[in-house]
């Protein structure tokens, strides 16, 4: 076998993603065996990201890696679980060059050292079109600890951890729709293109949190998920969105606050957490959210009934989507 073509790739710089993940086989085989701890369940997800959608055409092969991984680690991040391995499944397009795969498998290796995580499988074919990701991601949670998004009761607290509506500002500075001071716009590209998935959260879910989501669609969307399979109305304050400071500076300088304020919780890509949080668990849950280095802020309570209502300056608001869609 030569070190050239789809085997030599897989060979050469995807099987030492797997290294010393004893059920990946050496991705030798057509499947991966898992075996989860005693008193664990196994928690799975899977996300896809396509060129020209998801990300611009020729972003760094590197930071689409990256967060490709990482959108699927938030997934696991929202069930309170902790990551064990992922596969990823990839059609490259025909005109793919070396330099894509390598930095490809060069993100993939920068962010495996950063959570501690394995490759253990997947797929890699071409076509006649855009660059196509799809990553599916393994954790394993206490049994019987998983959290869901259909856990809210009345009452609770919709709680946000850290701040909403950068990667929108990050988005606008890559089409180039906003200039911001150059610290602005590093942290605000960072928040975009490479998003930090909660995995820190798990302990402070499981101890108080009823539900949680995270943030992918856009708060207000996602939210609305929440909301809905708890079987529970939910009114969101738009003034109580928590923002970055360049996020402050942006609003600052928009004709139109309320509108500014909408788009930022409704854009997505901030890879958050949303949760729903007993009023006599918050002022815990916050402070253990902070111990951990990270913001978190109530901006919404469920409720009796199947609504979802945001208001500002106390009277509501039309949102329309509340969020992105994916057809």
């Amino acid at each position: 076998m030569t070190g050239k073509g789809e085997f030599g790739f897989i060979k050469n710089r995807l099987a030492p993603l797997a290294a010393g993940f004893k059920g990946a086989l050496g991705l030798a085989d057509d499947a991966a065996v898992l075996t989860v701890r005693a008193g664990r369940e196994l928690v799975i997800t899977a996300d896809t990201l396509v060129e020209g959608r998801h990300f611009p055409e020729g972003t760094d092969p590197a930071l689409v890696a990256r967060k490709a991984l990482r959108v699927n680690l938030s997934d696991l991040a929202a069930m309170g679980a902790r990551p064990i391995g992922y596969m990823t499944s990839v059609v490259w397009p025909i005109s793919a060059t070396d330099a894509l795969r390598n930095g490809f498998a060069d993100g993939l290796a920068a962010d495996q050292e950063i959570f501690d995580v394995a490759l253990i499988g997947g797929d890699t074919t071409s076509a006649d079109g855009p660059w196509v990701i799809s990553v599916t991601a393994f954790g394993e949670v206490p049994a019987g600890k998983a959290m869901t998004r259909s856990g809210a009761k009345p009452g609770d607290c919709l709680v946000v951890s850290g701040t909403i509506g950068d990667a929108y500002l990050g988005l606008k500075i890559a089409k180039k729709e906003f200039s911001p001071s150059p610290e602005d716009r590093a942290y605000l590209l960072e928040r975009l293109e490479l998003p930090v998935p909660r995995l820190a959260l798990a302990d402070a879910l499981h101890a108080h949190a009823d539900a949680a989501i995270d943030i992918s669609d856009g708060l207000i969307a996602d939210s609305r998920h929440l909301a809905a399979a708890s079987g529970l109305s939910l009114e969101i304050d738009l003034d109580a969105l928590p923002l970055s400071d360049a996020a402050r500076h942006w609003l600052a300088n928009q004709d139109d606050t309320q509108a500014a304020r909408l788009a930022l919780a409704s854009f997505g890509d901030d890879y958050e957490l949303a949760c729903a949080v007993s009023p006599a668990r918050v002022d815990t849950f916050v402070a253990e959210l902070r111990k951990a280095g990270l913001g978190a802020t109530v901006v919404g309570v469920f409720a009796p009934g199947d609504t979802v209502q945001v208001f500002s300056g106390g009277a509501p608001v039309e949102y329309g989507a509340g969020g992105f869609t994916h057809f």
